[in-house]
């Protein structure tokens, strides 16, 4: 059963484009290295540049604790850490039968 995140980041203000590209690189490299990382979606809510929004789909809780001690994702914690104002993490997980299959 698959493990999903929804992270929503307040930024500093003027901090959005620098963000921007530390969570792209973090996602890039999580999909290119981690065998757990199923999805890690970027969003920008329309007219909000100081705020961003991750969908992380996980092969499981497991492996997104994996994902935590990557050297991509600690580079993006220690760079990109000083440009987060605030943040809600919503850790969430399919509950209907036949959803949630990695893959």
């Amino acid at each position: 059963m698959s493990f999903v995140l929804i992270v929503e980041f307040q930024l500093e203000p003027g901090s959005g484009r620098r963000f921007l590209s530390l969570i792209g690189e973090n996602a890039r490299a999580s999909l290119r290295g981690e065998k757990g990382c199923i999805q890690f979606d970027v969003l920008q809510p329309e007219g909000e540049e100081d705020r961003v929004v991750l969908y992380e789909r996980y092969l499981d809780e497991a492996a997104f604790e994996a994902h935590l001690q990557t050297a991509h994702y600690l580079a993006f914690a220690r760079h990109g850490g000083p440009l987060i104002k605030g943040e809600q993490v919503r850790r969430l997980r399919f509950v209907e039968p036949g959803h949630g299959a990695a893959g």
